[in-house]
Order: structure tokens, then C-alpha cells, then sequence
């Protein structure tokens, strides 16, 4: 049985080297697909990281343009705001000159509308009270014209408005401010905001 025992323990020995053989180069194939993910894995990770850091920049440059709008949006609203309130403000300026010098507006406003110079002469309610008649009075006078006070009062701050028949001509303090809006605003802009 000595030689029985030889071949097994040789079979066995052969199969022992076979089988470390197969589990060495097992372990190695194991470790080189392991190393292969690995490397894989890193890769659509850092992938990832990049997609990710892109895309939070891209949400931030996004956000911060539309800050910026939105800041510069605010800047102009305000912007316009103040310069509507400095048109507003000369309006109230012309309305409150000194009587004197408010009078002389008038008739220069009404003397350059004045087309038949027997126009009726339409001023808000304070202004027909206050002044009314030494403006007609200083109108014909300057004119030698017939016009007159109208029985009506009409609804601004200030300024008139001559009306023949059914024509008007506007002379009020309002029109003349908004007619100087477009081409005044920039110039206010220029100096409230430089």
C-alpha cells in the first residue's frame, strides 16, 4: 500500500499545487477587476463631483445675474421715482411763486396761446379767487384784447386754460411740466444720480 500511498499523496500534492495555482491566479484576476472598478468608481465619482460643482456654480452665476437685475430693476424704479418727484416738486414750485411772479407766468402763457385775444379764461378754483382778475386785467392790457374769467373752475394745480367755443388750448403747469419730462428727465437723472 506504500505505493498507493505514494500516488495519492502525489495526486493530492498535485491538486494542492493546481488548486493554489488556480485560487493565486483567481486572487489575481479578482484584484486587477477590483483595481479596474476602483478606478472606474473614482472616475464617475470625480465625474460626479465635477457635474455637481458645475452645476452649483452654474446655479449661482444664475442666481447672482438675476441679484443683479433685480438690483439694478430696483436702482431704476427708484431712480424714476425721484425724478418723477422732482417734476412733481417743480410743479408745486410754479404753483406756489410769489403772486407777482406767478401773475406775469400766466400772461405770458396765455398771451403766446391767445389766438382771437376774446378767449375765456378757465383757472382752478385758489387761482380764480386769488388772481382772477388782475390776470385778465394785465391779459387785455398787454393784448388789448376782451378776455375774461370763465364762470367755470377747472381741475389743476395751476396754470389755465383759454377756451373759445369749443376749443381749448392748455396752458396748465401740469402739461407744461410733462411736455419738459421727456427731455428734462435724463438731465435731472444726470444731476440727482452723479
Amino acid at each position: 500500500m506504500k505505493g498507493t500511498e505514494k500516488i495519492i499523496a502525489h495526486i493530492k500534492a498535485d491538486a494542492e499545487t493546481q488548486t493554489n495555482a488556480i485560487l493565486a491566479q483567481a486572487e489575481q484576476q479578482c484584484a486587477s477587476i477590483r483595481e479596474d472598478y476602483d478606478k472606474k468608481a473614482k472616475d464617475v465619482y470625480g465625474e460626479k463631483i465635477r457635474v455637481g460643482v458645475k452645476s452649483c456654480q452654474d446655479r449661482v452665476d444664475s442666481m447672482e445675474r438675476i441679484a443683479q437685475m433685480e438690483g439694478k430693476k430696483s436702482i431704476l424704479a427708484l431712480k424714476q421715482e425721484m425724478v418723477s418727484k422732482a417734476f412733481d416738486l417743480a410743479c408745486e414750485k410754479i404753483v406756489s411763486l410769489p403772486e407777482e411772479q406767478y401773475i406775469e407766468l400766466l400772461v405770458k402763457l396765455a398771451s403766446d396761446a391767445s389766438v382771437t385775444h376774446d378767449e375765456e379764461v378757465i383757472l382752478n378754483e385758489r387761482d380764480k379767487k386769488a388772481i382772477g382778475e388782475k390776470l385778465v386785467e394785465k391779459l387785455n392790457a398787454k393784448l388789448n384784447g376782451k378776455l375774461h374769467v370763465s364762470e367755470s373752475c377747472g381741475d389743476f394745480a395751476g396754470g389755465l386754460i383759454l377756451r373759445r367755443g369749443s376749443i381749448e388750448v392748455n396752458c396748465t403747469v401740469e402739461l407744461l411740466v410733462e411736455l419738459c419730462r421727456s427731455e428734462m428727465s435724463a438731465k435731472i437723472a444726470g444731476v440727482l444720480f452723479e
